[in-house]
């Protein structure tokens, strides 16, 4: 039987599946990105999409197009959860990667839902250890690749 780890907020659960899939990101770079969303029913927070392989790291994939698919998967009415991994250069000619948290809140999503975003959020990054970053958006414009390379720098 899958254990799940219980968040401090609100009661929320994190599924086995969101920390391995994490760990996997993190640990194994087998993912580029992962959304999560939170199961109003169950009160769980669940693995929604993986995606972006380690294609970019081997010359596969533009990190622009996988940070694109990542933005799409983000619904234009609903919140989600998402963690990025962006690999950069420094000014050294240092190769870094970064984890960022992204906290996904459009306008047109419902109130209760943003709540329950908003107040789960820290427990989930309790759960899920070594982000770097934390970007918050509202729209396509808060997040985009530009933002995150403004972070690194």
């Amino acid at each position: 039987m899958a254990m799940a780890f219980k968040m401090a907020t609100m009661g929320m659960c994190v599924s086995d599946e969101c920390r391995n899939s994490f760990m996997d990101m993190k640990w194994k770079k087998v993912h580029r990105y992962i959304v999560f969303r939170i199961d109003e029913r169950s009160r769980a927070v669940l693995v929604d999409k993986v995606g972006g392989p380690d294609t970019t790291r081997k010359g596969g994939f533009c990190l622009n197009e996988v940070y694109d698919d990542l933005a799409a998967s983000l619904p234009d009415d609903d919140c989600r959860y998402a963690m990025f991994d962006f690999d950069f250069v420094t000014v050294d000619n240092c190769q870094k990667s970064k984890i960022f948290f992204i906290a996904w809140a459009p306008t047109a999503s419902r109130i209760r839902a943003k709540m329950l975003y908003a107040t789960s959020k820290d427990g989930l990054r309790r759960v899920l250890e070594g982000v770097h970053y934390e970007v918050q958006a509202t729209n396509p414009t808060e997040m985009g690749i530009e933002v995150i390379r403004d972070m690194v720098k």
